[in-house]
């Protein structure tokens, strides 16, 4: 049985999740595993067929007719891919943050996704950020992280990411999605967001992301060295 860690970045939408494990990741030579792109990517396919995404039948009917890939680049970068396309971009777009959201509350989505992201912790050493990695998908992780901000700080991210992506979403939609998203994710009944009991509760509202990453990779590293 191969000798490999894992790590479990857990919290709401916009904390820098992803930002901090791709550069934690680098730093430790782990493979970076966005769980949320993985569920973008499904909420992409039911927006693209129209279907609504609190329709639990008709998107569970969907999985098993696209087809749905994760792949990484020369450089180690996560891509997906929906039937050969890279959209990778595509799904950071706000409608499909919204589908995300409601497809990944769905039972028999989350059940299709969780031997593709515990099969990759299995043969890696993996940094996996999502919502609920450290109380369902590695609920055995050797370090859980739980990364939140404050809502108005988060939005204020994700506002200033989609301008880099040129899309001009205003700030005050991106706020109002931001707290509805988490009200969804936090009340779900499936594998609702929330902290695991043994995650340490990492606040990073007005620091900068090098304050950030700085101080989750000296806890990282301390407690793998344990």
């Amino acid at each position: 049985m191969l000798n490999v860690k894992s790590i479990a970045i857990d919290g709401p939408s916009g904390a820098g999740k992803s930002t901090l494990a791709k550069r934690l990741a680098e730093a430790l030579g782990f493979r970076y595993v966005d769980t949320g792109a993985i569920y973008r990517t499904l909420g992409l396919m039911a927006f693209r067929k129209e279907v609504a995404p609190e329709n639990a039948s008709a998107v569970a009917e969907l999985l098993y007719h696209q087809d749905i890939r994760l792949d990484y680049d020369k450089a180690g970068a996560q891509h997906m891919y929906l039937d050969g396309e890279d959209v990778t971009d595509e799904i950071r777009r706000p409608e499909v943050s919204r589908y995300a959201s409601g497809v990944s509350a769905i039972p028999a989505v989350r059940n299709f996704l969780l031997s593709m992201q515990r099969d990759l912790a299995k043969m890696h050493n993996v940094i996996m950020d999502g919502r609920d990695i450290g109380t369902v998908v590695l609920p055995n992780a050797d370090v859980k992280i739980f990364l939140t901000a404050s809502q108005e700080d988060r939005a204020r991210r994700r506002y200033e990411d989609l301008r880099t992506r040129g899309m001009d979403t205003p700030y005050e939609q991106v706020l109002a999605d931001m707290i509805e998203r988490d009200h969804r994710d936090s009340t779900r009944e499936t594998a609702p967001l929330r902290q695991a009991e043994d995650a340490v509760l990492v606040d990073t509202t007005g620091q900068q992301p090098d304050e950030s990453y700085a101080v989750l990779l000296e806890m990282i590293r301390r407690k793998l060295d344990a």
